[in-house]
């Protein structure tokens, strides 16, 4: 997906309705101590090897997205729902480059846990400042979107997002109201 800030769509059910299940996916950014956890994507997998990535998956016929977040969590990172405080960020509507649209299910992922265990999905992961994420230039296109819509109050994401005035979808104040310092 390529997917930028600007690129960031409202979801309504006209919206929801031409998305279709086949293209909705969760997408969680996992917080410890106001940093952030970018996870590599390995070699093992057929697209995205070698970016750093957030922790994605495609939702499930039937599935509820907070528990396809819930899973895709477990399986990527060994953290368990005891492990986390999930919070829902909102869903967000962005094309990828074919200009096909995907529905996201964005959430934030607190946890006390530094360590995780990485399946063979990723094969590393690293733990950065929200203000430090734009160094990492071989990350996904669309991660910028899915941390703007998640890092409303963890340390530093104002700097992270430069000012950005971008909205999460359903809460059209929740960026410009920050007050702190952000798949198969």
């Amino acid at each position: 997906m390529t997917i930028t800030d600007e690129t960031a769509a409202p979801v309504t059910e006209a919206a929801r309705g031409t998305v279709g299940t086949a293209r909705e996916v969760v997408a969680i950014v996992l917080e410890h101590h106001g940093r952030i956890a970018l996870l590599r994507r390995s070699r093992a997998v057929h697209h995205d090897r070698g970016l750093w990535h957030c922790v994605t998956g495609y939702l499930d016929p039937g599935t509820a997205p907070r528990q396809q977040a819930l899973l895709e969590l477990y399986e990527e990172t060994g953290l368990t729902r005891a492990d986390i405080v999930l919070e829902p960020c909102g869903p967000l509507v962005l094309p990828d480059r074919g200009g096909d649209r995907w529905l996201v299910h964005a959430f934030k992922a607190s946890t006390s846990r530094r360590r995780l265990r990485m399946n063979e999905e990723h094969d590393a992961y690293r733990w950065a400042k929200p203000a430090k994420v734009r160094r990492f230039s071989n990350r996904v296109e669309w991660l910028d979107a899915v941390l703007g819509a998640t890092l409303h109050g963890v340390r530093e994401d104002r700097a992270y997002l430069g000012g950005s005035s971008m909205t999460r979808t359903g809460d059209p104040a929740a960026h410009a109201s920050m007050s702190s310092t952000a798949s198969r």
